[in-house]
């Protein structure tokens, strides 16, 4: 480990994701970086390789080569079953400095945002955290920034160089790590020129998940390095793991997802009834803009955009949401985008599948009306085709 040596940029190759297990069940973040993971090493033109940690979880390693991992490293020990700083630090920072990836992604979890600074500060290397965008690739990066950002053309162009101790850096190949800075109101592009590996924690609900692939969970390779980690290197015991129930609205997972903003503050209390009333017609659940947030009209669980959740649901409802830059990174990807504004120029029209120019207070009841009267329509059909069955 004396030879490590983090500035040898060419000794560092491929890809790695920090798969997180918990209780022998790996996590969701697992899946979408993993999925994010395989687009970053093909544009490197490297393997991807996730690594996981645990006691008897090797059985969990093939599901993550389903979701593209050419490889998983497995490292196993009684002393692993349950995170602790300590013990997750050594063992992930000596298989590091032995076998030298390029990129190591971890997920912006509770862990993960404890595991993420201590490795990086071992390894003597860079960390961004909270990265909601990732790219290699400088025409993705470029195509990225024209969507998500205002910077001129000629601003945009020139990011393929940057200055690194008054010399100029070709960053074609260093990960741009995205993340919102000064809360939310900028977005900043992060690279690591310097050092290996360059480590990011990327939020939760983020990255796209890819399809589960058997052939690829098949062809997976498993490798399991030599470690050595005894009681003697872990500061702590976990005595007990204690479960606290929190009901949580789930962002993330809804299929259908009815946000509120700015726009309800003529009736805040009718404005979030409605929005209520919406997403229970939908079977969905209701969201918030930063602005609807911070005034308190809706707890900090509720938030949708950059600051918040980032959701990919079927259908996605803007009630009184003007649609800041921030917001629409976080909503963007919706299958299918309906929007609400008083406003005819407001930006989430820019992204909208469907834009009604009204007063959500007028118009969100017609929408609980129009979908009561479908299911309505919906049940009498079936009801007479079972009656035509019968005959």
């Amino acid at each position: 480990m004396a030879t490590f040596n983090n500035t040898d940029l060419a000794a560092f190759k491929d890809v790695w994701v920090f798969c997180e297990q918990r209780q022998g069940k790996l996590m969701p973040t697992d899946f979408e970086l993993i999925s994010e993971g395989r687009k970053l090493a093909d544009e490197l033109g490297v393997k991807l390789c996730g690594l996981l940690l645990g006691d008897n979880v090797e059985g969990l390693a093939k599901e993550l080569g389903g979701y593209g991992a050419d490889e998983v490293i497995v490292c196993e020990s009684p002393l692993l079953k349950d995170y602790t700083t300590d013990a997750y630090t050594k063992v992930i920072c000596d298989v590091i400095m032995e076998l030298k990836p390029e990129a190591f992604l971890i997920g912006a979890t509770n862990i993960g945002r404890d595991l993420g600074p201590r490795c990086a500060a071992r390894l003597h290397t860079g960390l961004c955290a909270d990265c909601t965008h990732l790219d290699v690739d400088m025409e993705s990066y470029k195509n990225f920034l024209r969507e998500s950002s205002t910077l001129p053309e000629d601003r945009i162009a020139g990011t393929s160089k940057a200055k690194v101790l008054g010399q100029d850096h070709d960053v074609s190949r260093d990960m741009k790590m995205t993340r919102p800075a000064f809360g939310g109101h900028l977005m900043a592009s992060i690279i690591c020129p310097r050092f290996r590996p360059s480590m990011a924690t990327v939020r939760p609900g983020v990255m796209k998940k890819a399809a589960f692939d058997q052939a690829k969970a098949d062809a997976c390779k498993i490798v399991k390095p030599q470690f050595s980690l005894t009681e003697a290197d872990l500061k702590t015991e976990v005595v007990e793991v204690v479960k606290a129930a929190k009901k949580l609205v789930d962002l993330v997972g809804a299929d259908f997802v009815v946000s509120v903003g700015r726009g309800i503050s003529r009736d805040v209390e009718q404005g979030i009834k409605l929005a209520e009333e919406l997403a229970a017609e939908l079977g969905g659940v209701v969201g918030g803009s930063r602005a609807a947030i911070d005034a308190g009209w809706l707890s900090a669980d509720h938030q949708v955009g950059q600051t918040g959740k980032t959701v990919h649901p079927k259908v996605y409802v803007a009630l009184g949401i003007s649609g800041a830059i921030q917001h629409k990174a976080g909503m963007q990807d919706s299958e299918c985008i309906i929007a609400v504004n008083k406003n005819e120029t407001a930006p989430i029209f820019e992204v909208a599948d469907y834009g009604i120019c009204g007063d959500l207070f007028k118009v969100t009841p017609m929408l609980i009306e129009a979908i009561r009267a479908a299911k309505a329509a919906t049940v009498s059909y079936t009801h007479l085709r079972a009656h035509e069955t019968s005959q």
